[in-house]
């Protein structure tokens, strides 16, 4: 079965909401650095875990494009159709 931007959506909300630092109220269109705090940093580690866990990889020219929860879900379901 392949993912769908939602699923994969779903999975990054609950690994976020697995950090008690993140709000409880999050959504796909939560801005990653904006509405959960995370500097560069805390983004590369998180999509790092991201990677590890939905086995892609994410070019960091991609990177660059990623903004919100869902953005970050429709690359990772993109790659994992294109892999």
């Amino acid at each position: 079965m392949s993912e769908t931007v939602e699923s994969v959506s779903a999975l990054i909300i609950q690994k976020l909401l697995a950090n008690p630092k993140v709000p409880r109220d999050i959504d796909g269109n939560c801005k990653i650095m904006d509405d959960l705090a995370f500097d560069s940093l805390a983004v590369m580690n998180f999509v790092m875990e991201v990677e590890d866990s939905m086995d892609v990889s994410v070019p960091l020219d991609k990177l660059a494009d990623i903004r919100t929860i869902n953005d970050l879900a429709a690359c990772v379901v993109d790659l994992k159709n294109k892999g």
